[in-house]
């Protein structure tokens, strides 16, 4: 393995991880209102839940799906209800952040859950996979898996972050409303997205 394919692997890593989609909402919306260490819970779960996703689809649970075209449909809407019910969850915040703690945070089952049911990690599994590695070769795979989670860790967190300078900097409850509703209508979005595909 040479340090080009390294370099390669890292970059659509990065790319992959760092670019918008349903999980990397969630982590900015759990940094504006939680506190960072609670953010990095689920940032870990959700790590963790795609290199075991990753792992699974070069292992072949992609060749599984293809053979049973009735499981893909089953995960797609599964993920399209997930979503829904995240972006319910985003709208319904009313803006307000109280003194004492915040209700129940996401946690770690609900960031490894949320990438089996996102087809932005399912996509970058299935491509990266196809376009760096060869075959069956199980080396390869767990290079791209090990190089993989920490990029999509850091990418993740950095999300969370983000969201906690939106909450310190941006205080006020309709400000706060605003944004979260801002990343339920972009949840609902994808979800259209979802069925027209």
């Amino acid at each position: 393995m040479t340090l080009s394919i390294i370099l390669s692997m890292s970059t659509f890593a990065l790319a992959a991880s760092i670019s918008p989609g349903p999980v990397n909402l969630v982590c900015l919306s759990s940094g504006s209102r939680y506190a960072i260490s609670k953010g990095l819970i689920f940032v870990t779960g959700a790590t963790l839940g795609f290199i075991v996703l990753f792992i699974a689809i070069g292992m072949g649970l992609y060749t599984a799906l293809e053979m049973i075209p009735a499981l893909t449909s089953l995960l797609r809407w599964g993920g399209i209800i997930f979503l829904l019910y995240l972006s319910v969850k985003l709208a319904a915040f009313d803006g307000q952040l109280p003194q004492q703690q915040p209700g129940k945070a996401p946690g770690f089952i609900t960031g490894a859950m949320m990438q089996w049911l996102n087809p932005k990690a399912w996509l970058a599994s299935a491509s990266g996979i196809g376009a760096y590695t060869s075959g069956n070769d199980m080396q390869q795979l767990l290079l791209f898996a090990a190089l993989y989670l920490p990029i999509c860790w850091l990418s993740l967190g950095s999300w969370v972050y983000a969201g906690a300078c939106l909450r310190r900097y941006i205080s006020q409850p309709v400000i706060l409303k605003t944004i979260n509703r801002t990343l339920a209508i972009l949840l609902v979005a994808s979800c259209f997205y979802l069925l027209s595909e």
